[in-house]
């Protein structure tokens, strides 16, 4: 009560003025003159005044009887004729306050964030109620700028959450809207009868582990302000997705879960793994995600993805492992045991691999694509035997292992610990390829490896062990020298996901705007999208595995640059020919399409200083 008091004298003892800016190093605010609102909106995690980006809307049209008017740093708004403000504001150097105030002749009505997704990709990280708002504590994080934790002393209090994406976006278009097609909303409830009044505080905070000494190393500023990144919100669906407005993909739960384990304390109460672990149930519940069967109806998707599966189980663990959620485990094990059982099922031919129904041959994609390859890189031609996702299954059969052992399933621990052993024992010698020094990205069902010099297949195979110590260096030589031939530099930009062009029969689209090419040797397709686009997408696996050989150096060469872009903002946005900036060519042209793509972020756990 004493802050509410305080609110009301200092407003009801000073002259108002109409300036209804604020800006501290932390903060820039401008609201509207029309009713309560904000139409300038700009934040910086760090305090260095990087506050020249505004994602807000457009204000709404004037809604009559409203007076805004301002004493000191309170701005408020009140009804023509009200005794009390309904909205009110209050600003400090890293610090916004909200108060609302009931009047039965002045009902205040909700106050509305409404973001721009085209320009931005805000998100709320909470839990969800079961009408899909989200309650508070909450974090309002604004990706390359900075975070709000939200927090209120009322109870039962929940955010409204909303968000859209046009789907009709080409490449041709230039310049899109945000408006009614592209949003993401938040609403703050006000005040009513039952609780007349409520106070919201938002607090600016930079939310990444701690490390000494890089706090005054601006080269991790890209690191501190966004290692929240890769957690994005999927309000319809309430969980993690590709960006709020975007779709869920089984086979990335475990980036999000990597990044979980290691975020400090959201706010009180608010853990990376509370929201994780949200995403998890709602998958053992039976939710249905791209990269699994028909998917909001998409045919291309007739199987589940090979990776779905080792995805899913490796976040399962990484949340019972660093959470000691016993419980949880317990509860969920039979749809964990299934995961497995749908990866062991894979092995069709008993040699300790998943192959996926599709044969992966070269030539054996048809004109209009029928069904969609393996794994994430889903317009590469993946099947069979897939190097990627049997990296993960690696991984993901060890972890059920240790979480049987955990619940006392001994039989359960030694059957999926045999999987591990047998798949890693013929890992190295079934995707080696001889002639490149490197290991394939596929064998396809007449035994041919398909070796495009695939940098987050080889740093994955280091990274979870499946090669020696002696192997990764070799074939970490031979992919730095191949690197450097082909001429990629501009690690500002990522990294390629294939270091030459993938063959046209190995392709699966024809078109252009995705790769796709017309000469048999793909290189018109070269650069574009999955065809050797750069992105941060997977880079963490290529800096992981230069780490964990010691190449210490050649790993900074290429994470110094990143991290810089990060603070640019260089992954997110749209380029003047309509495209976005989560892929690009190597002379950093635009050719993306989501604007925000989450896996680009995993780079940032590459950047914790070691």
């Amino acid at each position: 009560m004493h802050r509410f008091l305080l609110f009301t004298l200092v407003i009801s003892g000073a002259a108002f003025s109409q300036d209804l800016r604020f800006q501290s190093a932390y903060l820039r605010v401008e609201m509207t003159a029309q009713q309560p609102g904000f139409s300038v909106l700009a934040v910086d995690s760090l305090g260095k005044n990087k506050l020249d980006f505004n994602a807000m809307q457009p204000a709404p049209e004037a809604v009559a009887g409203f007076q805004p008017a301002r004493s000191g740093q309170i701005i408020e708004y009140r009804a023509a004729g009200a005794a009390d403000p309904a909205w009110a504001f209050a600003f400090g150097e890293r610090r916004i306050t909200i108060r609302s105030s009931y009047s039965k002749q002045h009902p205040p009505k909700p106050l509305l964030l409404n973001f721009n997704s085209i320009l931005c990709h805000p998100t709320l990280l909470g839990l969800f109620n079961g009408d899909g708002a989200l309650r508070l504590p909450a974090l309002l994080h604004i990706p390359d700028h900075g975070t709000f934790r939200i927090t209120t002393a009322a109870k039962g209090l929940a955010l409204g959450y909303a968000s859209r994406r046009d789907e009709s976006a080409t490449e041709n278009a230039a310049t899109f809207s945000g408006g009614d097609k592209n949003f993401v909303r938040v609403t703050f409830p006000p005040a009513t009868a039952g609780q007349p009044r409520i106070e919201y505080t938002l607090d600016v905070v930079a939310i990444y582990p701690p490390a000494k000494g890089i706090a005054d190393d601006r080269r991790y500023d890209g690191y501190r302000r966004n290692f929240l990144n890769i957690l994005q919100l999927n309000p319809r669906l309430r969980v993690l997705a590709n960006h709020a407005a975007s779709d869920p993909c089984a086979f990335t739960v475990y980036e999000y879960s990597a990044v979980a384990v290691k975020a400090p304390p959201l706010a009180d109460g608010l853990s990376a793994l509370d929201i994780l672990r949200q995403s998890l149930d709602r998958y053992t519940s039976g939710m249905v995600a791209y990269g699994m069967p028909f998917y909001e109806g998409d045919k291309k998707v007739p199987y589940d993805f090979l990776d779905t599966y080792p995805s899913l189980v490796m976040a399962a663990s990484d949340y019972v492992m660093a959470s000691k959620d016993k419980a949880w485990l317990d509860k969920n094990y039979p749809a964990l045991k299934r995961w497995a059982g749908k990866m062991i099922e894979f092995d069709r031919d008993g040699d300790g691999f998943m192959e996926y129904p599709l044969s992966g041959n070269s030539g054996s994609w048809p004109v209009e694509l029928k069904v969609r390859p393996s794994n994430w890189w889903d317009t590469i031609g993946f099947g069979h035997k897939d190097a990627y996702s049997n990296a993960l299954a690696y991984r993901a059969f060890g972890d059920m292992a240790e979480m049987a052992r955990m619940l006392g399933r001994t039989s359960d621990a030694e059957l999926y610990d045999g999987r591990a052993r047998k798949l890693k024992a013929a890992y190295y010698k079934t995707f080696y390829n001889p002639a490149t020094g490197v290991l394939a990205g596929w064998k396809s069902a007449d035994g041919k490896l398909h070796d495009y010099y695939f940098l987050f297949v080889n740093g994955m195979a280091v990274t979870y062990g499946l090669v020696t110590p002696e192997q990764g260096n070799q074939i970490w030589d031979k992919l730095l020298a191949k690197m450097k031939q082909v001429g990629y530099h501009r690690f500002d930009l990522g990294l390629p996901g294939n270091l030459i062009p993938v063959r046209r029969e190995d392709y699966v689209t024809p078109e252009h705007r995705w790769g796709g090419s017309k000469r048999a040797d793909g290189s018109d397709g070269f650069q574009i999208y999955e065809n050797g686009g750069a992105s941060g997408n997977f880079a963490y696996f290529t800096l992981a595995a230069l780490r964990k050989l010691g190449r210490n150096a050649e790993a900074d060469a290429i994470l110094y640059p990143m991290l810089q872009a990060f603070e640019n903002g260089g992954f997110q946005g749209r380029g003047s020919n309509g495209l976005t900036y989560d892929w690009k060519t190597w002379d950093g042209t635009p050719r993306g399409y989501e604007g925000f793509l989450v896996d680009n972020y995993m780079t940032l756990l590459a950047a914790m200083p070691r």
